[in-house]
Protein backbone atom coordinates (compact mmCIF):
# COMPACT_ATOMS: atom_id res chain seq x y z
CA UNK A 1 0.00 0.00 0.00
CA UNK A 2 1.24 3.19 -1.19
CA UNK A 3 1.64 6.78 1.57
CA UNK A 4 -1.39 8.40 -1.03
CA UNK A 5 -2.95 4.66 -0.26
CA UNK A 6 -2.98 4.93 3.49
CA UNK A 7 -4.19 8.68 3.23
CA UNK A 8 -7.34 7.50 1.65
CA UNK A 9 -7.73 4.49 3.71
CA UNK A 10 -7.35 6.21 6.81
CA UNK A 11 -9.79 9.08 5.81
CA UNK A 12 -12.56 7.08 4.66
CA UNK A 13 -12.38 4.96 7.47
CA UNK A 14 -12.75 8.54 10.09
CA UNK A 15 -15.52 9.55 8.54
CA UNK A 16 -17.63 6.25 7.68
CA UNK A 17 -20.38 7.00 10.74
CA UNK A 18 -21.16 3.62 10.52
CA UNK A 19 -17.98 1.86 12.27
CA UNK A 20 -19.11 4.36 15.28
CA UNK A 21 -22.72 2.22 15.89
CA UNK A 22 -21.70 -0.20 18.66
CA UNK A 23 -23.89 -2.72 16.53
CA UNK A 24 -21.23 -2.37 13.77
CA UNK A 25 -18.66 -5.20 15.94
CA UNK A 26 -17.94 -6.90 12.54
CA UNK A 27 -16.69 -4.13 10.27
CA UNK A 28 -15.09 -2.94 13.35
CA UNK A 29 -13.01 -5.88 13.98
CA UNK A 30 -12.08 -5.66 10.06
CA UNK A 31 -11.14 -2.21 9.99
CA UNK A 32 -9.39 -2.08 13.28
CA UNK A 33 -7.16 -5.43 11.54
CA UNK A 34 -6.66 -3.44 8.71
CA UNK A 35 -5.13 -0.19 10.04
CA UNK A 36 -2.79 -2.58 12.18
CA UNK A 37 -1.41 -4.72 9.31
CA UNK A 38 -1.95 -2.51 6.11
CA UNK A 39 -1.19 0.70 7.44
CA UNK A 40 0.73 0.70 10.78
CA UNK A 41 2.97 -1.84 9.52
CA UNK A 42 3.74 -0.83 6.49
CA UNK A 43 4.48 2.72 8.31
CA UNK A 44 7.08 1.06 10.17
CA UNK A 45 8.49 -0.22 6.73
CA UNK A 46 8.48 3.16 5.37
CA UNK A 47 10.49 4.92 8.50
CA UNK A 48 13.19 2.71 7.71
CA UNK A 49 13.27 3.46 4.35
CA UNK A 50 11.90 6.67 3.21
CA UNK A 51 13.70 10.81 4.21
CA UNK A 52 9.60 12.02 5.00
CA UNK A 53 9.74 10.80 8.82
CA UNK A 54 7.80 14.00 9.76
CA UNK A 55 5.01 12.91 6.97
CA UNK A 56 5.08 9.33 7.73
CA UNK A 57 4.61 9.79 11.70
CA UNK A 58 1.86 12.16 11.20
CA UNK A 59 -0.27 9.63 9.19
CA UNK A 60 0.95 6.89 12.06
CA UNK A 61 -0.28 8.89 15.18
CA UNK A 62 -3.78 9.27 13.05
CA UNK A 63 -4.08 5.89 12.61
CA UNK A 64 -3.30 5.11 16.04
CA UNK A 65 -5.84 7.80 17.41
CA UNK A 66 -8.39 6.32 15.40
CA UNK A 67 -7.47 2.31 16.16
CA UNK A 68 -8.27 3.69 19.80
CA UNK A 69 -11.48 5.40 18.99
CA UNK A 70 -12.49 2.52 17.54
CA UNK A 71 -11.54 -0.02 20.21
CA UNK A 72 -12.95 1.98 22.88
CA UNK A 73 -16.31 1.69 21.55
CA UNK A 74 -15.79 -1.87 21.85
CA UNK A 75 -14.57 -1.90 25.23
CA UNK A 76 -17.66 0.40 26.58
CA UNK A 77 -20.01 -2.09 24.35
CA UNK A 78 -18.36 -5.29 26.26
CA UNK A 79 -18.26 -3.41 29.68
CA UNK A 80 -22.13 -3.20 29.29
CA UNK A 81 -22.62 -6.46 27.96
CA UNK A 82 -21.08 -7.47 31.19
CA UNK A 83 -23.20 -6.11 33.07
CA UNK A 84 -26.50 -7.33 31.72
CA UNK A 85 -24.88 -11.08 32.30
CA UNK A 86 -24.39 -9.78 35.85
CA UNK A 87 -27.80 -9.05 35.95
CA UNK A 88 -29.02 -12.30 34.01
CA UNK A 89 -30.67 -10.66 31.32
CA UNK A 90 -28.13 -12.19 28.61
CA UNK A 91 -28.69 -15.81 28.89
CA UNK A 92 -29.67 -18.43 26.66
CA UNK A 93 -31.36 -17.70 23.66
CA UNK A 94 -31.05 -13.93 24.00
CA UNK A 95 -27.28 -14.37 23.84
CA UNK A 96 -27.69 -16.07 20.46
CA UNK A 97 -29.48 -13.16 19.45
CA UNK A 98 -26.38 -10.80 20.08
CA UNK A 99 -23.81 -13.28 18.39
CA UNK A 100 -25.99 -12.90 15.58
CA UNK A 101 -26.90 -9.36 15.25
CA UNK A 102 -23.20 -8.64 16.31
CA UNK A 103 -21.21 -10.97 14.88
CA UNK A 104 -23.34 -12.58 11.98
CA UNK A 105 -22.47 -16.21 13.19
CA UNK A 106 -25.79 -18.07 12.97
CA UNK A 107 -25.15 -20.38 16.53
CA UNK A 108 -28.04 -22.35 15.54
CA UNK A 109 -26.11 -23.35 11.85
CA UNK A 110 -24.16 -26.04 10.93
CA UNK A 111 -20.15 -25.26 12.15
CA UNK A 112 -17.25 -26.03 9.71
CA UNK A 113 -14.85 -28.42 11.29
CA UNK A 114 -11.16 -27.15 12.50
CA UNK A 115 -9.66 -25.01 14.86
CA UNK A 116 -9.51 -21.39 13.49
CA UNK A 117 -11.17 -18.88 15.38
CA UNK A 118 -13.09 -15.99 13.69
CA UNK A 119 -15.20 -13.31 14.60
CA UNK A 120 -17.54 -14.87 17.28
CA UNK A 121 -14.26 -16.13 18.86
CA UNK A 122 -13.24 -12.33 19.36
CA UNK A 123 -16.63 -11.37 20.62
CA UNK A 124 -16.83 -14.01 23.37
CA UNK A 125 -13.47 -13.46 24.59
CA UNK A 126 -14.79 -9.88 25.12
CA UNK A 127 -17.87 -10.65 27.36
CA UNK A 128 -14.93 -11.98 29.96
CA UNK A 129 -13.60 -9.42 32.07
CA UNK A 130 -9.98 -10.66 32.05
CA UNK A 131 -8.13 -10.05 29.06
CA UNK A 132 -4.63 -11.20 29.42
CA UNK A 133 -3.71 -14.36 29.67
CA UNK A 134 -2.01 -15.50 32.81
CA UNK A 135 1.27 -17.00 32.52
CA UNK A 136 1.65 -21.39 33.17
CA UNK A 137 2.98 -21.90 36.34
CA UNK A 138 3.38 -26.04 36.11
CA UNK A 139 5.21 -27.73 33.78
CA UNK A 140 3.49 -30.60 32.41
CA UNK A 141 4.00 -34.24 31.81
CA UNK A 142 5.03 -35.52 28.55
CA UNK A 143 1.11 -36.96 27.51
CA UNK A 144 -0.56 -33.45 28.86
CA UNK A 145 -1.19 -31.18 25.98
CA UNK A 146 -0.52 -27.23 25.80
CA UNK A 147 -3.28 -25.15 26.42
CA UNK A 148 -5.45 -24.26 23.40
CA UNK A 149 -9.08 -22.46 23.51
CA UNK A 150 -11.77 -24.45 21.92
CA UNK A 151 -13.36 -22.55 19.29
CA UNK A 152 -16.86 -20.52 19.88
CA UNK A 153 -18.68 -22.29 17.43
CA UNK A 154 -17.19 -25.68 18.35
CA UNK A 155 -18.76 -24.88 21.67
CA UNK A 156 -22.14 -23.66 20.20
CA UNK A 157 -22.68 -26.94 18.37
CA UNK A 158 -21.52 -29.16 21.33
CA UNK A 159 -24.16 -27.21 23.50
CA UNK A 160 -26.58 -27.85 20.46
CA UNK A 161 -25.22 -31.32 20.74
CA UNK A 162 -25.64 -32.48 24.18
CA UNK A 163 -29.31 -31.76 24.08
CA UNK A 164 -28.78 -30.97 28.14
CA UNK A 165 -31.96 -31.55 30.39
CA UNK A 166 -32.65 -30.18 34.30
CA UNK A 167 -30.80 -33.05 35.50
CA UNK A 168 -27.54 -32.30 33.94
CA UNK A 169 -24.04 -31.30 35.18
CA UNK A 170 -21.82 -30.85 32.32
CA UNK A 171 -17.74 -30.80 33.29
CA UNK A 172 -15.15 -29.90 31.41
CA UNK A 173 -12.09 -31.65 31.99
CA UNK A 174 -8.92 -29.62 30.74
CA UNK A 175 -10.90 -26.17 31.54
CA UNK A 176 -8.36 -23.98 30.71
CA UNK A 177 -9.47 -20.50 31.41
CA UNK A 178 -13.14 -21.64 31.70
CA UNK A 179 -14.54 -20.24 28.35
CA UNK A 180 -16.33 -23.60 27.38
CA UNK A 181 -18.26 -23.89 30.74
CA UNK A 182 -18.63 -20.60 31.24
CA UNK A 183 -20.05 -20.20 27.83
CA UNK A 184 -22.24 -23.55 28.21
CA UNK A 185 -23.61 -22.55 30.89
CA UNK A 186 -24.99 -18.92 29.59
CA UNK A 187 -26.36 -20.79 27.07
CA UNK A 188 -28.02 -23.87 28.84
CA UNK A 189 -28.31 -22.56 32.31
CA UNK A 190 -27.02 -25.87 33.33
CA UNK A 191 -24.71 -26.17 36.24
CA UNK A 192 -20.85 -26.26 34.99
CA UNK A 193 -17.65 -27.38 36.28
CA UNK A 194 -13.93 -27.12 35.56
CA UNK A 195 -11.45 -29.36 35.56
CA UNK A 196 -7.76 -27.38 35.37
CA UNK A 197 -4.39 -28.70 36.18
CA UNK A 198 -2.60 -25.31 36.30
CA UNK A 199 -3.52 -23.03 39.31
CA UNK A 200 -3.11 -19.69 37.33
CA UNK A 201 -5.81 -20.82 34.75
CA UNK A 202 -8.10 -22.12 36.88
CA UNK A 203 -7.73 -19.08 39.25
CA UNK A 204 -7.91 -16.25 36.38
CA UNK A 205 -11.70 -19.02 35.20
CA UNK A 206 -12.81 -18.45 38.75
CA UNK A 207 -12.67 -14.76 38.93
CA UNK A 208 -14.00 -14.34 35.60
CA UNK A 209 -16.83 -16.35 36.37
CA UNK A 210 -17.39 -14.28 40.06
CA UNK A 211 -17.23 -11.22 38.19
CA UNK A 212 -19.68 -12.40 35.91
CA UNK A 213 -21.98 -13.21 38.87
CA UNK A 214 -22.24 -16.91 38.13
CA UNK A 215 -22.31 -19.34 41.24
CA UNK A 216 -23.35 -22.04 38.95
CA UNK A 217 -20.03 -22.25 37.42
CA UNK A 218 -17.25 -23.55 39.44
CA UNK A 219 -13.80 -24.41 38.46
CA UNK A 220 -11.40 -27.19 40.55
CA UNK A 221 -7.74 -26.83 40.57
CA UNK A 222 -6.84 -30.53 40.22
CA UNK A 223 -5.37 -33.41 38.42
CA UNK A 224 -7.69 -35.09 36.22
CA UNK A 225 -7.08 -38.49 37.06
CA UNK A 226 -7.85 -37.93 41.06
CA UNK A 227 -10.88 -35.54 40.15
CA UNK A 228 -14.10 -36.53 41.39
CA UNK A 229 -17.14 -37.30 38.96
CA UNK A 230 -19.96 -37.81 41.14
CA UNK A 231 -21.45 -35.15 39.88
CA UNK A 232 -21.28 -34.79 36.11
CA UNK A 233 -23.10 -36.30 33.72
CA UNK A 234 -21.80 -34.61 30.55
CA UNK A 235 -18.25 -34.75 30.08
CA UNK A 236 -16.07 -32.45 27.77
CA UNK A 237 -12.37 -32.98 26.81
CA UNK A 238 -10.31 -30.90 23.88
CA UNK A 239 -7.76 -33.40 23.85
CA UNK A 240 -6.45 -32.38 27.26
CA UNK A 241 -3.88 -35.47 27.06
CA UNK A 242 -3.22 -38.52 25.49
CA UNK A 243 -1.99 -42.07 26.12
CA UNK A 244 -2.03 -43.33 29.57
CA UNK A 245 -3.58 -40.15 31.12
CA UNK A 246 -6.37 -40.29 28.68
CA UNK A 247 -6.90 -44.02 29.54
CA UNK A 248 -6.99 -43.50 33.33
CA UNK A 249 -9.34 -40.95 33.09
CA UNK A 250 -11.32 -42.68 30.77
CA UNK A 251 -11.27 -45.54 33.23
CA UNK A 252 -12.50 -42.84 36.05
CA UNK A 253 -15.45 -42.08 34.09
CA UNK A 254 -16.31 -46.02 32.93
CA UNK A 255 -16.15 -46.68 36.93
CA UNK A 256 -18.71 -43.43 37.08
CA UNK A 257 -21.11 -44.61 34.45
CA UNK A 258 -22.11 -47.82 36.17
CA UNK A 259 -23.57 -45.29 38.75
CA UNK A 260 -26.03 -43.40 36.14
CA UNK A 261 -25.80 -43.02 32.45
CA UNK A 262 -23.30 -40.03 31.25
CA UNK A 263 -22.21 -38.91 27.85
CA UNK A 264 -18.86 -37.83 26.87
CA UNK A 265 -18.31 -35.21 24.35
CA UNK A 266 -14.76 -35.00 22.36
CA UNK A 267 -12.95 -32.64 19.93
CA UNK A 268 -9.46 -33.34 18.47
CA UNK A 269 -7.10 -36.56 18.49
CA UNK A 270 -8.64 -38.20 21.28
CA UNK A 271 -12.00 -38.41 19.58
CA UNK A 272 -10.28 -42.06 18.29
CA UNK A 273 -9.06 -43.07 21.19
CA UNK A 274 -12.17 -42.59 23.49
CA UNK A 275 -14.42 -44.53 20.31
CA UNK A 276 -12.46 -47.66 20.94
CA UNK A 277 -13.97 -47.38 24.64
CA UNK A 278 -16.13 -50.87 24.61
CA UNK A 279 -18.39 -49.18 27.29
CA UNK A 280 -18.95 -46.35 25.36
CA UNK A 281 -21.45 -45.63 21.83
CA UNK A 282 -21.26 -43.47 19.33
CA UNK A 283 -24.77 -41.38 19.93
CA UNK A 284 -24.32 -40.06 16.11
CA UNK A 285 -22.36 -43.01 14.31
CA UNK A 286 -19.36 -41.57 12.43
CA UNK A 287 -17.88 -38.22 12.85
CA UNK A 288 -16.99 -36.76 10.08
CA UNK A 289 -13.50 -35.00 11.23
CA UNK A 290 -10.95 -34.97 14.07
CA UNK A 291 -11.99 -31.68 14.68
CA UNK A 292 -15.43 -32.10 15.23
CA UNK A 293 -17.88 -32.42 18.27
CA UNK A 294 -18.48 -36.21 18.43
CA UNK A 295 -20.89 -37.10 21.28
CA UNK A 296 -20.77 -40.84 22.84
CA UNK A 297 -22.80 -42.18 25.59
CA UNK A 298 -22.14 -44.96 28.65
CA UNK A 299 -23.90 -48.43 27.19
CA UNK A 300 -25.40 -49.29 30.90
Amino acid sequence: MTFSQMQSFIAEIAVDNGLFREEAFESRIEAIDRIDFLVMERIDELLLQENQQEVLLSLKHRAENLKQELEAINTKMFQRLQARIRTGEVRGERLRELIREYTGFDTAGSTNAGTEYDHADIFINGLFPLQTMPEQTKELEPEMVYYQKTPARIVFELAEKAAFTKEDIFCDIGAGLGQVAILVHLLSGVPCRGIEFEPAFCDYADHCAVQLHLPGVIFINTDARAADYSEGTVFFMFTPFKGEILQQVLDALRKESLQRKIRIITYGPCTAQVSLQSWLQPVMPGYSHVYSPAVFSSTW
